[in-house]
């Protein structure tokens, strides 16, 4: 790396400014920009500023304006040659689809065009797909100019900043692009899992439905059909409820297994724990007795069993007004027994934290329970409490939310609890577990207002004789 370096330095400085802006155009304007290492082409230039090879300024104005360019190049080719991508897979995807896609990317479009800057193999599709999806290019221009010039400007100044640790830099950015990849494709599963299990409330009947469909367990059933319904009539409805229950709960505990797999997977090789020593000093030199004291006392108080105690309490009282009760797994968990899937969150991350064994034996991940449970608690309590409030009241619960959960991982910081590694992975454990939840009780709410028939207008009662529709 040092001999490169020199090898640069000896260069013309017209021609390291020309081919880094055509390494960073180039990463998005043509396909095979997928593998042009762009993101350590800005720290290099950034560590070229530092020793004087190059001007902060100019290379600052420069790196941008190629960032945009390659942009808006991917763009117009997405909205040239997107109507042939749809013609051509149009019969297979379905129209309605195309519609939620573009919907979709109405909606989210412009914020997803600003954080795919910010990941590898992202920022070289998503302005075409944007393009191809039709957004206006107006739109998709000042968010591209915003993640642009933050990602550009982050990336150089943090090589300016390196200084002599460029390397060292260089390698942790390119592992935490990787890390990003990863934890993008966590919340997919995530995201994928919740809606799932919100089209299937009762998974375990789910999953034993498909496997009823394997030529040995569809043979079983057709052979000892009629015994099956007798031991099941034996057993009784109450019985076969709480079974189920129990079934669904081994299920959520994979889940959180495989969750909690993920993340300490993406934080081991993330390179945040180089930084744990660098973090921990300075909360130390911060750390007086009186405020150690006092952060003590409110880390003892709000910690995961009394915010799962609080959940239940809370969870109770909004069942208990709403009244939403059905006879599976996820309406349980999502009203009455929202404090169950937390308890099952205490339980894997006792198991696989610092002081537990990851399944197979591996390496123990690095969090901790409270940070994950205090994490998810204050998500559940935000989520059961803005799910039938208005938009005043929910920002209000989901603001309160992130405090805590900022202020809490803070709080362990500054006592020395916790690393900073430990506390992030936690907290992304928390909320992955939650968000879990909230697309499956989002999907389930969608599906049973899609199986709705439409309202009579005609034969509607009068505003007085109105019946009231209770929640499901």
């Amino acid at each position: 790396m040092h001999d490169l370096l020199t090898w640069v330095q000896g260069l013309p400085t017209l021609w390291i400014y020309l081919v880094a802006a055509l390494i960073v155009a180039g990463e998005t304007a043509v396909i095979f920009g997928l593998l042009v290492p762009g993101e350590a082409t800005l720290l290099l230039v950034g560590f070229l500023t530092y020793n004087g090879t190059l001007r902060l300024g100019p290379a600052l104005l420069a790196m941008i304006v190629a960032a945009v360019l390659g942009d808006g190049l991917a763009f117009r080719a997405g909205r040239r040659y997107g109507p042939r991508l749809r013609a051509g897979l149009g019969h297979r995807v379905g129209p309605a689809r195309w519609a939620r896609a573009d919907a979709m990317l109405a909606r989210l479009g412009g914020r997803g065009v600003f954080a795919a800057r910010w990941v590898a193999f992202a920022r070289t599709l998503v302005p075409r797909l944007a393009g191809a999806a039709g957004m206006p290019y107006r739109r998709f221009a000042l968010w591209n100019l915003a993640g642009a010039a933050t990602w550009v400007g982050g990336s150089v100044l943090l090589g300016h900043l390196a200084g002599e640790s460029y390397d060292t830099v260089s390698r942790l950015l390119g592992r935490a692009t990787g890390v990003a990849l990863l934890l993008l494709a966590g919340l997919v599963g995530v995201v994928l899992v919740g809606r799932w299990l919100g089209r299937n409330p009762d998974p375990v009947r789910a999953l034993l439905s498909r496997a009823g469909a394997v030529p040995p367990v569809r043979w079983l059933t057709a052979r000892y059909g009629v015994l099956f319904f007798l031991v099941a009539m034996r057993i009784g409805p109450a019985w076969t409820l709480l079974l189920n229950l129990a079934a669904g709960l081994l299920l959520l505990f994979a889940a959180g297994l495989a969750i909690a797999g993920l993340l300490a997977v993406a934080v081991r090789n993330s390179g945040l724990a180089a930084l744990d020593g660098a973090i921990a000093g300075w909360f130390a030199a911060r750390r007086t007795p009186d405020a150690a004291d006092a952060t003590l006392v409110v880390v003892s108080v709000v910690r995961g069993s009394v915010l799962i105690l609080l959940v239940a309490v809370v969870a109770a009282v909004l069942a208990w007004r709403n009244r939403p009760w059905r006879a599976d797994l996820l309406s349980v968990v999502g009203t009455v027994g929202a404090f169950v899937p937390l308890v099952v969150l205490a339980v894997v991350a006792e198991l696989t934290g610092p002081n537990g064994t990851a399944p197979g034996g591996g390496e123990a991940a690095p969090f901790s329970t409270q940070n994950a449970v205090v994490a998810a608690s204050f998500c559940t309590l935000a989520w059961l409490v803005s799910r039938s409030a208005h938009w005043p009241v929910a920002v209000a619960a989901w603001t309160t939310a992130a405090a805590g959960v900022l202020g809490i991982g803070g709080a362990r910081l500054y006592l020395g609890l916790e690393t900073a590694s430990g506390t992030a992975a936690a907290v992304l454990l928390g909320v992955l577990w939650t968000v879990v939840f909230m697309v499956a009780w989002a999907t389930r709410d969608r599906a049973v207002g899609d199986r709705q028939p439409p309202v009579d207008q005609s034969r509607e009662p009068s505003q007085g004789h109105r019946r009231p529709v209770e929640p499901c």
